[in-house]
């Protein structure tokens, strides 16, 4: 049996790319997932193990029964607002199962590890682009959860147990351009497939603030293709088998686009309208979000490909007309 490389998460919507983009150049992904909020449609490349993370057991086995030489953790609890009513289980998912992983990795050996970070970890930044150097002051508990996680891979790096990347995405957008896998949460918290949604069943669509210090009022947010964050596992992975060492990276398009920008995109992508409800601002939202890339190109020559909104849109459009038989097998 040929290396494999092992993808907790695997069944979720940016883990399912990274399966298919490790697959597609000649990688076997061994996915890891526990269904609780992954879908059994997206696992459509490599075996495939059901189970938890934290059950130190269950990972034992699955470093037994595979020759793994790299893992990609993207395994964990992702929404701001749940983290804020259950921060016990956003602790347990995102700092504790980890650390069970990373002692499941050194049992077996394994020293590489690219983690599934967030920009959530700079809260509130004092400038935009946002780049690495500027201070980690997350305000909810999902991005203090992603930041300790971050503090425990540099305290075992620092002791030569393993190399990890932390690739710090922004918003994650899109769908494979053949409508093969795309987003589909429950319940969807993401902008543009609730934009979109809205327009399919015509209903309307909120909108948390419109009185922010940007052109037209809205969120500015940076959206990068899951395709392009799928390449930048690939990159990480190539990196650290060259030799790189421990480092923080930068995962987006480098621009940033308003809500209102994105919902008038989307209207003219199905060439439908929808109907916009303003509501209050949410707490600790900034008023502008996106990257400074240029590490990820420096340290390990990513760069974004799909980077126009139109094209997002429309891959997630297709997604959503497409994929529906799909879906319901999940």
């Amino acid at each position: 049996m040929s290396d494999c490389v092992l993808v907790t998460g695997g069944a979720g919507y940016i883990g399912s790319h990274v399966c298919r983009a490790l697959a597609a150049s000649g990688i076997t992904p061994v996915a890891v997932d526990n269904l609780s909020t992954g879908n059994a449609w997206a696992l459509q490349w490599g075996p495939f193990e059901q189970g938890d993370v934290g059950d130190a057991a269950f990972l034992k086995r699955v470093f037994e029964r595979h020759p793994v030489r790299a893992v990609l953790h993207l395994a964990g609890s992702a929404l701001a607002g749940e983290g804020e009513r259950q921060p016990i289980a956003y602790w347990r998912n995102n700092v504790s199962a980890g650390i069970t992983l990373l002692q499941a990795m050194d049992d077996a050996n394994v020293r590489h590890i690219v983690f599934s970070s967030s920009c959530a970890l700079y809260g509130q930044p004092e400038r935009t682009p946002v780049d690495e150097r500027l201070p980690i002051a997350p305000v909810s508990v999902y991005g203090r959860s992603k930041a300790a996680f971050e503090s425990v891979t540099n305290d075992v790096a620092a002791q030569g147990l393993i190399d990890c990347v932390s690739l710090r995405y922004f918003n994650a957008a899109g769908a494979s351009a053949d409508a093969a896998i795309g987003e589909w949460h429950q319940p969807e918290t993401h902008l543009i497939p609730n934009v979109l949604l809205a327009i399919q069943n015509g209903t309307p669509v909120s909108v948390f603030g419109s009185d922010y210090e940007t052109d037209d009022g809205t969120c500015v947010r940076d959206y990068v293709h899951v395709e392009d964050i799928a390449e930048a596992h690939l990159s990480a992975l190539r990196y650290l088998g060259a030799g790189g060492k421990t480092v923080a990276i930068n995962i987006g398009s480098g621009r940033g686009y308003s809500v209102h920008e994105v919902i008038r995109t989307c209207e003219q992508v199905t060439g439908k309208k929808v109907q916009v409800n303003h509501l209050p601002r949410r707490g600790g939202d900034p008023a502008r979000l996106f990257a400074d890339s240029a590490r990820a190109r420096q340290i390990m020559a990513w760069s974004p490909q799909r980077t126009d909104l139109e094209q997002i849109i429309e891959s997630a459009w297709h997604w959503l007309l497409q994929g529906q038989a799909l879906r319901g097998q999940g």
